[in-house]
């Protein structure tokens, strides 16, 4: 599938979710052993629940049918983003400040493509990250995957 008809659906799909008080956090389409997977992440600021998960699978599943965005035979997945919840959009990022986060880069910057550190600013598509010993600045451009990290530690 291409990113274009991804971004079909995501278009499609959000004002859907936001009229029923549900955030797309993130949407992708796998393929592989025979099945195509297209996984919907949503969320609320309250958390959503197996029941929220339930409907939008109803309300998303009957509409992508009538739009026939897809041309094989899919299952549907709604989820939760989870705690490792992706950073995406600018409000994910100003969400994460303060917070430890992990960003991937699409090519190496400075050197590397692997960042973990604290989020300290989110600025003009600027990310600050404070890593241990030095802090460094990502463009927003530059990330190709970021997501929020837990530590469990006491």
């Amino acid at each position: 599938m291409t990113e274009s008809v991804l971004k079909e659906i995501e278009q499609l799909i959000e004002p859907v979710l936001e009229d029923m008080g549900i955030e797309l956090v993130d949407l992708e389409y796998l393929s592989g052993q025979g099945r195509r997977v297209l996984r919907i992440y949503a969320d609320r600021p309250t958390g959503i629940n197996l029941d929220d998960c339930a409907m939008v699978s109803r309300e998303i599943g009957h509409l992508l049918d009538v739009k026939e965005l897809l041309q094989h035979h899919y299952v549907l997945e709604v989820s939760s983003p989870g705690l490792d919840r992706p950073l995406k959009k600018e409000k994910d990022f100003l969400m994460a400040v303060g917070q430890r986060i992990k960003v991937k880069t699409g090519v190496p910057f400075k050197g590397r493509r692997n960042f973990s550190g604290v989020l300290q600013s989110f600025e003009s598509g600027m990310l600050q990250l404070k890593l241990d010993d030095t802090v460094v600045q990502i463009p927003k451009e530059s990330v190709g995957k970021a997501n929020l990290v837990y530590d469990f530690e006491d």
